[in-house]
């Protein structure tokens, strides 16, 4: 087993095993005084282990019910949150109880918000279930929900009292969804480990995941730690993220995962940055050489203006000004405030 310490306001751990998604009932009772338990799943990772989780957590003497919801991003709205908190009400759930987040980062993000809004909060577990989510929604405590106008508008900052990470959850995954994960991963080597980002260019990364994953964790953990409600270091967690969101906005959430727009979006900022002189040459090619490795997508048919439009609703505004992640080299970062009516010119290349 991997453990990963996160020194945050609450502390927790991240405990990386296979098969550990079979003793959640054991964490849970070792961390918690729960009497309930409600597992919080979709209708893809459901079928797979919601009965391995449930009967894990009855074995162990707790009340269970799980809630499903409809599998995609398309979910994540407040009306969903709304049918969620029926679930934990009807199940008369005290501040005592606890939620797990059973899935990946949508399951994640919408379990996470409803513990910490629910009786003005209650604990949860993240029992992460997708690359993604394993190497990065699911340590942090960042919790939301999208809004028409913008991804994860609303939402809070809630850390979990564990992250059980399985990577044997890893083989039921189609090949987009590891693709999905790749994403954030490469951001990580971007943006503070030019030692991981050239190890991921020489080899394969799924040959060694539980390593990946725990480099990646580490990284955020580190990070965390240090400024845990984003006001300042955090925000460089957003490589690639402000045009990614604005890619995903545009295409309503459909046809394109996170991850690939992110991938999208590390390169054409990093494309920006050699243009302005402020990252160092190559420094894109290898991005998007690294990205077509593991199956992502470098540029996108999207027209900078729509790109910028979309961009304006970003949490990342700060007035007239958007705070935009770059690269000064691989595995060096910083953020620059850019005035919002140059952010087009900015990025065109």
């Amino acid at each position: 087993m991997k453990t990963v310490h996160v020194d945050t306001g609450r502390p927790y751990d991240i405990f990386i095993e296979r098969g550990i998604i079979d003793r959640c009932g054991e964490y849970a009772e070792q961390l918690s005084k729960a009497e309930k338990v409600v597992v919080v799943s979709d209708t893809n990772v459901a079928p797979l282990y919601q009965w391995r989780v449930l009967n894990s957590l009855s074995q162990h003497g707790f009340k269970v019910k799980n809630h499903i919801f409809p599998a995609g991003e398309g979910s994540k709205t407040l009306d969903t949150i709304a049918e969620i908190y029926k679930t934990l009400a009807d199940f008369r759930m005290t501040r005592r109880d606890i939620i797990v987040a059973l899935g990946g980062g949508v399951c994640g993000d919408m379990a996470g918000f409803a513990a910490a809004t629910y009786l003005r909060g209650i604990d949860f577990i993240q029992v992460p279930t997708s690359l993604l989510a394993q190497v990065d929604s699911s340590v942090g405590g960042k919790t939301g929900v999208d809004l028409p106008q913008g991804k994860n508008l609303v939402g809070a900052f809630h850390q979990p009292i564990a992250v059980l990470i399985d990577p044997d959850t890893l083989n039921t995954l189609p090949d987009e969804f590891i693709a999905d994960g790749m994403g954030e991963v490469i951001k990580y080597g971007c943006i503070k480990d030019a030692a991981f980002f050239e190890k991921l260019e020489n080899e394969d990364a799924l040959s060694d995941i539980e390593s990946v994953i725990e480099t990646c964790v580490s990284i955020k953990r580190d990070v965390v730690s240090r400024d845990e409600k984003e006001a300042g270091e955090r925000m460089l967690l957003n490589f690639g993220h402000t045009l990614g969101h604005a890619i995903e906005k545009i295409y309503n959430y459909t046809g394109i995962t996170h991850g690939m727009a992110v991938a999208v979006g590390m390169a054409l900022i990093a494309r920006a940055g050699e243009k302005q002189g402020v990252t160092a040459p190559g420094t894109a090619d290898r991005i998007i050489k690294l990205c077509e490795k593991y199956g992502l997508p470098t540029d996108t048919e999207v027209a900078f203006a729509d790109m910028t439009q979309a961009a304006m609703g970003d949490k990342k505004t700060a007035g007239s000004k958007i705070n935009l992640v770059m690269l000064k080299q691989i595995g060096e970062s910083f953020i620059t405030p850019l005035p919002l009516d140059e952010l087009e010119s900015f990025i065109t290349i």
